[in-house]
C-alpha cells in the first residue's frame, strides 16, 4: 500500500559529525502533531485505536507525524544496537572526594557521608532562621536528640496533615496507600532508641515516602494501577528500601504515580490528581508526582522515585525541590517494577541537595549477592565556603533555549550567578540528533513496558485501565522489533556523541523542563489526559539521563511570573554523582536566600 510506504534518513558515521558550536547541524524541535484529549473525547480515541481496523491506521499516523518512521523505523545506520548502558569503570579524577568502603553496612555509609557534609552549629528549632526552607534530616535528628520532639509526635503530626490534605478542599492526592498504625508502630520504636540514647543513623525516626513502584512492606505495589497488585504480590522490600529501615527511617506510606508511568504529568483516574503545593490548581508532574509533592509541602524531607523518563527530575522540577537520579547501576533495582529495566532507575526527590545525597549514601549500602558488580564508591567533600574548581560545563543553545521565556530568562541568570562565583566555565557545543534521541527512547520504553505487562494484559478487562494509559499501551504494542533494534543503534551513536562532549566538559547544563507546571482540568480527572505537546516540552531535557543512564540532578534555581518554581539541569560523565552534588551544592547555596513557601505547606516540627 502506498499509504504505507515512508523515506527514512541515512545518518552519517559520528565521526563525520561536528559537535562543535558552529556544527552545521540543524537543531529539530519536537514534531508533536496531537491535539490535548480528555473526558468523551479520549474515550472516543481510545475505541477507535483499539479497533483493528481504524486503530492500525491511527497508530501508522500517529507515529508518521511525529516523525517516528522517519528518524527511528526506516533510518540507516552503521552502528551496532546498544540493549543496556553499562558503563566501564575508570577513575574520573573528581576533586574533593573520599573513597568509601563498599563492604560497610547501611547506617556506617550514612556515618560516612555525614562526615563529608560541614559542622554546623547546635541549635534548636527556635533559633533557626525566619526565611522559608525546607526541614532538613539534621533539623529533625537535631530536635529529637535535644527532646523537642520525638518521631512519635512528628508521626502523629504527619497522619494528621495526610488527612486534612486529602479531603476537601485540596484534596492533593499525595499517597496511594498509607497505613497509620504501621506508621506509628516505626515511629515508637525510633522513639524509644532516643529514648535509650541508641539511634541507629542520622536517618533515624526520618519520615521518607516511597513511590508505589517500589515494593515496601507492608503495601503492596500497584505502580498506579487497580489491578498489578493482584497479580505481582509485594513479597518483601526492594533493596533501596532495606536500606533505608535498616537505617531507622519510618517509611511512611506509598506516594501516588502515573498510572504504570505512562505519563509527565501525575494525573491518575484512579488515585486522582497529585497536586502541585505552590498553586493546587496544577500538576505536580510524573510519573513521581506523589514522592515530588510531598517533599515541597514539608510531609516528608525525602521521598524515592523512579525516574524511566524524567520521571523524578521533571516533578521535582516543577514541585521546586532537588531530584537526583543515578548513574545506571548504581542503585540496586531488586523490587522496583520492571516497567522500563535499561532506562529506569531509583532515584531521590528531597528539600535539599545534603539531603539527597544522604539517602543516595544509604541506598549504595552493601550490594544483594544477585547484583552486578560497581566501580569504588566515592562521596563529596562539601565545603560551604569553598567549591571545586575549573568544572566546564556544556551548552548546546539551541536547546537550551527551547523552553519558555521565564525558564530561559532564570536558567541563564542561574549559570551566570555559577559562573561569576566560582569562575567556572561554559563551553559551547552541538549534541546533534537530540529529537531522534527523545523518540528512540520512546520506542524503547514503550516497548519494554509492554512486554513487561503482556502476560497480564491479555487477561484484564479493558476497564481495568485508565483511558489515558489504554492510549499510551496501544501506542506502545505497536512498536516493531525492527524499531526497538534502530532504537538501540540511536543510543549507541548517541553514546559516542555524548562521550565526545565529556571529553571536553564535566557536565552538560540544561533547564529541567521546557515548561513550568500547567493547569489541572476538570474533564481530566475521570479519564485522564492527552497532551503530547506539553509531554513533549516536560521530557525535553531528560532524555539523555535515561536512555544513556547518565546521572543527573535538578536544582530550584527560581520562579516564573505566575510564581511556579523552575528547574536547572545538570547531566554527568557515567559515576560522577560526587560532582554532580559538588554543583548542585553551589547552585543551591546560591539560589537558597530566594527560595519561597509554598502555598501549601506542612510544618511537622514546630507551630507556625
Amino acid at each position: 500500500m502506498g499509504l504505507f510506504k515512508d523515506q527514512g534518513v541515512v545518518y552519517k558515521p559520528v565521526e563525520e559529525v561536528d559537535l562543535g558550536p558552529k556544527s552545521d547541524h540543524v537543531y529539530l524541535r519536537a514534531n508533536v502533531k496531537a491535539p490535548r484529549m480528555a473526558g468523551l473525547l479520549v474515550k472516543i480515541f481510545t475505541w477507535f485505536l483499539e479497533s483493528r481496523i481504524f486503530g492500525t491506521i491511527l497508530v501508522y499516523m500517529l507515529k508518521k507525524n511525529n516523525l517516528i518512521h522517519k528518524l527511528v523505523t526506516n533510518a540507516q545506520l552503521e552502528e551496532s544496537p546498544l540493549y543496556v548502558p553499562l558503563h566501564p569503570f575508570k577513575d574520573l579524577k573528581e576533586q574533593e572526594v573520599k573513597c568509601i568502603d563498599s563492604k560497610l553496612s547501611p547506617p556506617e555509609q550514612v556515618q560516612q557521608a555525614m562526615d563529608c557534609l560541614p559542622n554546623s552549629s547546635e541549635k534548636s528549632l527556635h533559633g533557626l532562621q525566619s526565611s522559608f526552607r525546607h526541614w532538613t534530616i539534621l533539623d529533625y535528628s537535631r530536635a529529637y536528640n535535644l527532646k523537642e520532639i520525638t518521631p512519635r509526635m512528628v508521626a502523629e503530626r504527619f497522619i494528621a496533615a495526610v488527612h486534612e490534605s486529602s479531603n476537601p478542599p485540596s484534596r492533593m492526592s499525595y499517597f496511594i496507600d498509607y497505613n497509620a498504625e504501621d506508621i506509628l508502630r516505626q515511629a515508637d520504636k525510633s522513639t524509644l532508641r532516643y529514648e535509650q540514647g541508641n539511634p541507629i543513623s542520622i536517618l533515624d525516626g526520618i519520615p521518607i515516602a516511597i513511590k508505589d513502584e517500589i515494593d515496601c512492606s507492608p503495601y503492596p505495589t500497584t505502580g498506579g494501577t487497580k489491578w498489578l497488585h493482584k497479580v505481582r504480590p509485594c513479597t518483601g522490600d526492594a533493596s533501596c528500601v532495606k536500606c533505608l529501615r535498616l537505617c531507622g527511617a519510618i517509611l511512611v506510606g506509598k506516594t501516588n504515580m502515573h498510572e504504570i508511568g505512562a505519563g509527565t504529568s501525575g494525573i491518575n483516574p484512579h488515585y486522582g490528581a497529585t497536586r502541585n503545593p505552590y498553586d493546587i490548581s496544577k500538576i505536580a508532574g510524573g510519573s513521581s508526582s506523589g514522592s515530588a509533592a510531598v517533599v515541597a509541602a514539608g510531609l516528608c524531607p525525602v521521598a524515592l522515585g523512579v525516574d524511566g523518563g524524567g520521571s523524578v527530575r521533571m516533578p521535582a522540577a516543577l514541585c521546586g525541590v532537588i531530584g537526583l537520579k543515578p548513574t545506571f547501576g548504581r542503585i540496586p533495582h531488586n523490587g522496583v517494577l520492571p516497567f522500563n529495566w535499561t532506562v529506569g532507575m531509583v532515584g531521590i526527590l528531597a528539600g535539599t541537595i545534603e539531603d539527597a545525597f544522604i539517602v543516595y549514601a544509604a541506598m549504595n549500602g552493601q550490594l544483594p549477592p544477585d547484583q552486578p558488580t560497581r566501580p569504588k564508591l566515592y562521596f563529596p567533600l562539601l565545603n560551604p565556603t569553598k567549591s571545586i574548581s575549573d568544572v566546564k560545563m556544556a551548552k548546546y543553545a539551541e536547546w537550551f533555549n527551547d523552553c519558555s521565556d521565564d525558564i530561559r530568562t532564570c536558567c541563564s541568570q542561574a549559570l551566570d550567578k555559577l559562573q561569576e562565583h566560582y569562575s567556572w566555565k561554559i563551553v559551547e557545543v552541538t549534541i546533534p540528533e537530540i529529537e531522534v534521541m527523545r523518540l528512540a527512547h520512546y520506542s524503547t520504553i514503550g516497548s519494554e513496558c509492554t512486554a513487561s505487562l503482556s502476560s497480564h494484559l491479555e487477561k484484564l478487562k479493558p476497564e481495568e485501565i485508565g483511558w489515558d494509559a489504554r492510549v499510551a499501551l496501544s501506542v506502545y504494542g505497536s512498536f516493531s522489533s525492527k524499531e526497538y533494534i534502530k532504537a538501540q543503534k540511536i543510543r549507541n551513536r548517541q553514546m559516542q556523541f555524548h562521550m565526545k562532549i565529556f571529553a571536553e566538559a564535566d557536565v552538560i547544563v540544561s533547564p529541567t523542563t521546557g515548561v513550568t507546571a500547567y493547569p489541572i482540568q476538570d474533564d481530566a480527572s475521570e479519564t485522564g489526559e492527552l497532551d503530547y505537546i506539553n509531554g513533549a516540552a516536560l521530557v525535553r531535557y531528560s532524555i539523555a539521563g535515561n536512555f544513556l543512564g547518565l546521572p543527573a540532578v535538578t536544582v530550584p534555581v527560581g520562579y516564573d511570573k505566575l510564581g511556579l518554581p523552575i528547574g536547572l539541569q545538570f547531566i554527568g560523565q557515567p559515576w560522577s554523582e560526587p560532582t554532580l552534588i559538588h554543583i548542585a551544592s553551589a547552585m543551591q547555596a546560591i539560589c537558597k536566600p530566594d527560595y519561597r513557601k509554598p502555598e501549601v505547606f506542612y510544618n511537622l516540627l514546630k507551630k507556625d
